[in-house]
């Protein structure tokens, strides 16, 4: 059996091992697949592997062999999944495995801008502490979260993993779902609907998946509702949020920070307002890849082949 692994470098750029693919078949890896080349790479593979090269309906009917799409990610937008299963194609996703490092990266955005940490670090290296008459200087206004309110878009389980940080810390938690779920216990904790929850939080952190009901919820019109010390984190889809009018409402001072490790286009234009916008931290989509979620995924990802194999499937996309 061929098994093709179609961009397998961000998941695996060395530090982990394909090995256990070996049990079930011949399998070729390829760091990175242009959408043109998916069709030939996939060609005679009844199991294919992908991340983010697209896997169309037009290019699953010309893939007659295929018979499992393991999507190595939460999100499987890049698989015409409607067209899949038309075929007969069973596609799974891995949801669970980064949820502790993406809350950890939404409070690692968060302290940098609370503290700006390399540029005092940066500040001293370069002697200003050395050269400073006091003891003590600092370049940007500092802010304590102890106090403040975190309000949260999108409760499923990294959302909750955040308030359950931010909760930790003494802030005070709000939430935004279409499905609430269980209610914490936290002190203070209380549901909001998205207008009232951005008009109160201090700090706003996303993570709603993204569908056309919530493509470009932050814009010129929602982001009026912050406060202008208030801090935006997205750590969950670049699309969420119309850069452009993010860009200008830090520019003009009417938002304090944001934290954005995802962009509406990955890798982004150099021409991007946000890669230049005033206090607007940016990093290229890193919350998930800490070595022990990407081992996690890994485990996962032969899990759900060996389920599909074993005529029990795990992880189902619908």
């Amino acid at each position: 059996m061929k098994i093709v692994v179609l961009d397998g470098y961000c998941l695996n750029p060395g530090d982990l091992s394909w090995q256990a693919l070996l049990e079930f078949g011949e399998i070729e890896v390829y760091d990175r697949t242009p959408a043109a080349e998916a069709e030939a790479r996939a060609r005679g593979a009844a199991l294919v592997l992908t991340n983010k090269t697209p896997l169309p309906g037009n290019v699953l009917e010309r893939l007659p062999d295929l018979k499992y799409i393991g999507v190595l990610a939460t999100g499987y937008n890049i698989v015409d999944v409607a067209a899949a299963a038309r075929l007969g194609i069973t596609v799974t996703n891995i949801p669970t495995y980064g949820t502790a490092s993406v809350a950890q990266f939404v409070f690692a955005l968060l302290l940098e801008l609370c503290h700006n940490v390399k540029l005092h670090a940066d500040a001293v290296r370069a002697g200003e502490w050395s050269n400073s008459p006091d003891w003590s200087f600092w370049k940007s206004p500092l802010m304590e979260l102890a106090g403040k309110t975190m309000g949260i878009v999108g409760f499923g389980r990294i959302g909750r993993a955040v308030g359950r940080i931010a909760d930790a810390m003494g802030m005070r938690v709000i939430a935004n779902d279409t499905y609430q779920g269980d209610t914490p216990g936290w002190e203070g904790f209380r549901w909001a609907a998205i207008e009232e929850l951005l008009r109160e939080s201090d700090v706003v952190s996303l993570h709603s998946p993204l569908f056309p009901e919530t493509q470009g919820m932050i814009n010129a019109r929602t982001l009026a509702w912050m406060k202008p010390s208030a801090f935006l984190i997205n750590t969950s889809r670049g699309g969420l949020i119309v850069d452009g009018d993010l860009a200008d409402a830090l520019n003009a001072g009417r938002l304090a920070g944001a934290g954005l490790d995802v962009l509406s286009v990955e890798p982004p234009q150099a021409s991007n307002p946000l890669l230049s916008a005033r206090n607007c931290l940016v990093t290229p989509h890193i919350a998930w890849a800490t070595h022990e979620a990407r081992g996690r995924l890994m485990e996962l990802a032969i899990q759900n082949i060996s389920g599909f194999l074993s005529g029990n499937p795990g992880n189902v996309i619908k």
